[in-house]
Parts: structure tokens; sequence; C-alpha cells
């Protein structure tokens, strides 16, 4: 498949108000309904409508939802695997580990399974996998070119470097450069490709030893996998599946209605209509603007603070957004280990935040200058919508803010460094997904000095992330309690908006019970046929 940028073509979104439009699509797709449930219910191929096209598929960059809906676990495997229900590391291409000292874990792996392409599996392979994605040889652009730099390295591991090596044929040692009393953790977010896999850039062609195997992507289309018929496990019902995308939600429900889809993973709250067919879920999505706090006016604490008293977070849940949806104060959910239940939320205070930034202005801030809203288009449901409110809640305080939404690869751009040298100050909407298990996972990648997320800066708060990341039990705990009370507190690095809350809506014709790890992964072998 050629990658061409056509993939990054501007859309304009939809607005929740724009009922007529929605109304038009939803019986165009009503109209394909009558042949396309009739050749879906004989199919077991399963059709998933997803809300954007992914912007690439390598099994390293699995870790980003737009990605690992289609790949992990589908197509790349992980050595273990988290337990969505309760969170527990299970057994997938390991089937057992164990500690060797504080930096060396011995994992024992799966004997007779093979990557798609071939390639044996065994204590060799998997370590030329587990280098690749920790290989910082350059940047790696979304469309597969410009040297390798995954984001399971960049999110999950931050400044922590580990090392695969067989001991046997299917014995590996992992070491890393410091103590890691939860490397079987960390394992469970490293999809492992084949040995024939580029090591200098990022494919669109991912081989795995998953249930599933790669067959096309026609750009702009379709993404399709097939049944892998020679798995180690067992073999799954659904003989392969058909991923398309629609940006619309509405339009993604009426499909799954029709009968035209089988799985709609992502659709707005307006459009759960259908109790026998709708699921809501916390989908571990943690939503917040980052604010670029080296950039003026931003790099002044008193206008970061006036940003968040600006914002009215109970008047967007139940209207925009799900009246489901909890305030936040940090990046990760209350389920995470070492999140900080003592913080507070900033409450609704118009009058405070002028009070600040009139006191800004008088002390020679330049209030006044221009600041640049930053949103993805489909990043959550309404979340166009979610950000026009914003931008109205500033304005109204005295902020001059411009909105800007953009198209994933574009967004990407903005998100992840090197930074433009010359950007304009930016409130960047982001989301960030952490179902597993620990504030780790979080916390490098988006505030530490060399985080490829971020934007803040502090020597004292990277010692203690070096140091939280290295504790176990009760003190990792409060290690990372006291980490995210000086981001929200001292260094006011956000404005929090919301813990999410997701809806999907199934087909009549499987069963799929949606879960917290629907929102990053969808996991093709769970599905039966009714």
């Amino acid at each position: 498949m050629k990658w061409t940028d056509s993939h990054y073509s501007a859309r304009k979104p939809l607005r929740v108000t724009h009922w007529p439009i929605y109304a038009a699509a939803a019986v165009a797709v009503m109209g394909m309904g009558a042949f396309a449930s009739t050749a879906t219910a004989q199919s077991k191929i399963v059709t998933v409508v997803l809300s954007e096209e992914p912007e690439g598929l390598d099994g390293c960059n699995s870790n980003r939802s737009t990605v690992g809906r289609v790949v992990k676990q589908n197509i790349v495997e992980t050595l273990t695997e988290i337990d969505p229900k309760d969170g527990q590391i299970t057994p997938r291409l390991a089937t057992s580990w164990k500690k060797v000292n504080d930096k060396t874990w011995q994992f024992e792996l799966r004997k007779d399974v093979k990557f798609h392409d071939g390639a044996d599996f065994n204590a060799a392979t998997a370590a030329a996998a587990i280098k690749r994605t920790m290989n910082t040889a350059g940047k790696g652009g979304a469309r597969g070119t410009g040297g390798l730099d995954c984001e399971t390295r960049t999110k999950s591991f931050g400044d922590l470097k580990i090392v695969g090596k067989a001991v046997g044929s299917h014995t590996l040692e992992i070491s890393a450069n410091k103590p890691v009393p939860i490397l079987p953790t960390r394992m469970g977010v490293v999809s492992l490709s084949s040995p024939n896999t580029p090591t200098d850039k990022l494919v669109l062609n991912p081989v795995g030893t998953g249930p599933y195997v790669f067959d096309k992507w026609v750009a702009g289309q379709e993404i399709t996998v097939k049944r892998n018929d020679k798995y180690w496990g067992k073999k799954p019902v659904v003989e392969g599946a058909r991923y398309i995308w629609r940006s619309e939600s509405t339009v993604r429900a009426a499909m799954v209605k029709v009968g035209e889809a089988d799985i709609a993973p992502n659709i707005a709250v307006q459009d759960a209509t259908e109790p026998k067919m709708d699921s809501s879920y916390p989908n571990s999505e943690t939503t917040r603007l980052r604010i670029d706090v080296t950039r003026a006016p931003l790099n002044d604490r008193r206008v970061r603070l006036a940003l968040r008293y600006a914002i009215d977070r109970e008047a967007l849940r139940g209207s925009v957004l799900s009246k489901d949806v909890l305030h936040a104060t940090q990046i990760v959910v209350p389920s995470i280990n070492g999140h900080n239940p003592k913080l507070k939320v900033t409450p609704y205070d118009p009058a405070k935040a002028k009070a600040l930034f009139a006191e800004a202005k008088a002390a020679g801030v330049p209030v006044d200058k221009e600041i640049e809203i930053v949103g993805r288009i489909n990043i959550y449901p309404n979340g166009t919508e979610t950000m026009e409110a914003m931008m109205a809640m500033l304005q109204a305080v005295g902020f001059k803010v411009k909105l800007r939404m953009l198209e994933v690869g574009e967004w990407l751009d903005i998100l992840t460094k090197p930074y433009a040298e010359d950007r304009k100050p930016v409130l960047l909407q982001a989301q960030h997904d952490n179902n597993n298990g620990d504030a780790v996972f979080s916390v490098f990648n988006k505030y530490a000095c060399k985080g490829a997320q971020g934007t803040t800066c502090d020597p004292k708060l990277d010692a203690l992330i070096d140091k939280a990341s290295t504790l176990s039990g009760d003190e990792r705990r409060k290690a990372w309690q006291e980490v995210f009370r000086i981001i929200n507190e001292d260094m006011v690095a956000d404005v929090w908006m919301y813990h999410m809350v997701g809806y999907s809506r199934v087909g009549n014709r499987i069963n799929f019970t949606p879960s917290i790890s629907t929102n990053s992964e969808l996991h093709l072998e769970g599905i039966t046929f009714k």
C-alpha cells in the first residue's frame, strides 16, 4: 500500500446542532442497510466502524489508541497482558517470569509459536523485537518514514532502558539501567514484531504472532485482517475483520443499527439511544488542556490559574458530554496506583479568573497576546463542541484565544517533541489513556524534562519521578501522589477536564462486551456470533 498525504486531507467537522446533515447521513446509511445486513449476517467477518483512520499500524505504536484498536493482541502480541477486569498481570507470549535481581527479570516463553511470515518466536527474536522498540535512532513519522521512534518507548518507558538477551532457546532475560520492580507489568505494553521488520522505519504492514494477519490497507477506505489459522492459541470464531471509519457519531451508530457494521467502539452520548445495543464504560481516558508553560503569557502561574477558573466544567457535563464523566485533577484515573485523592477540583469562578488576569497584566505579563487553543478532530465524541465552549468561556474573562481543529497527523506534530521554535502559546486539547495499573506509564512522558510530550521541566520533579519509578508498595504510591500534587498545585501545568466515559454500540448478530480497554484495544478473539 502506498502512503500519501491524502490521509490527512482536511475534513470539516460536523456539529451536534447540524441535525439535518446528520439525518441525511443516517438515511443514506439506512438506504444501504437491507443489503448490508443480509451480507453481514451470512459472514463471519466483522465490520468495525472507527471514528478516524489510523495514522499508522506499526506494532511499536500500538499504545496509541488509533493504532491499538486494530493491531494490539490481534496482529501483534505482548509477553504479558493486563486484565481489564482487575488489573492482574496474566501470561500471553510469556508463560511465567521471575525476578533475578533489582534490575533483571527472566521470562519463560511459549514454544512452537511463529510469526506470520514464518520466522520463529523464541528468546532471540523476542530480544530483537524489544531492541527495535527501544531504538532511539531517529524521530519516526506517522507516515512510516524518517527513522524509528516508537511511542511505546517514549510513552511508557521514558528514560528507562531495557535490553533483552536469550539465555536459553525460550528463556529471555530482560535487564534495565535501574531498578524496575514492575517489569512484568511494563512488558504488557511492548508489542513484539517479526525479526524481519525493518529497524530503521515504522511500517504500515505489521507482522506479529497474533490470532489475525494483516491483509490490506486501502488508504481512505478500509483496513482488513484475516484469521491466522496457524495461531498458537485457541482458534477464534471470527474469521476476519474490516475496519472502516466515519467521522460522524450519528452515522457510526446508524451503521450498526441497520447491520452495515457490527461494532462502533466510540459513539457520542446523544447517539446512545438503543439500550439493547449501547453500553457505557469507564474508558480510562483523562482529558485536559495541556498548557505550553514555556510561552508568554502562559509562562506566568497567575495566567495559568486564571485559565482554570474560567472553565465551567459542570456546564459541559450532561450537555455536550456525558453526565457520567468525572472531574479530573491529574493525568490518571482513580483506579491507577499513585492517584492522589486529596487533590481538589478548581471551581468555576470567572471573577477570580478576571482578577488574576488583571493582576498579571499590571505586572507586565503580555496577557493580550493571542493564544491558540488547538484541538484534534474526533479525539472524543463532541470534542470540537467542547473546545468551542471552552474558547467562549476563556474569551468571556478576557483571554484572546483562537481555535484551530486539526487532523490527527498535524495534531501529533504539536503533541510530541521536537516543538517548533517559533510556535505561538498553545493550549492543546489532549486525552491520555492509562489502564495499565501504575502512574509510571504516564508521568515521565508528560512532565519530565526529557518527556516526549511535555512542556514542563523541573529538576526536582525529575528526581522524584526517577525515585518513584524504582520504589514498590506503599512507598511507590505515596511518591506518585506527591508527584501529582506538585504538577497540579505548584506547577499548574494543565487545565484539567474529565476522566471520561465511553459509549459503544454492538450489533445484534455478535456477542461483545465493551470494557475499560475498548477505547484503545478491541480484541477480535473475544467476539462470538449469536
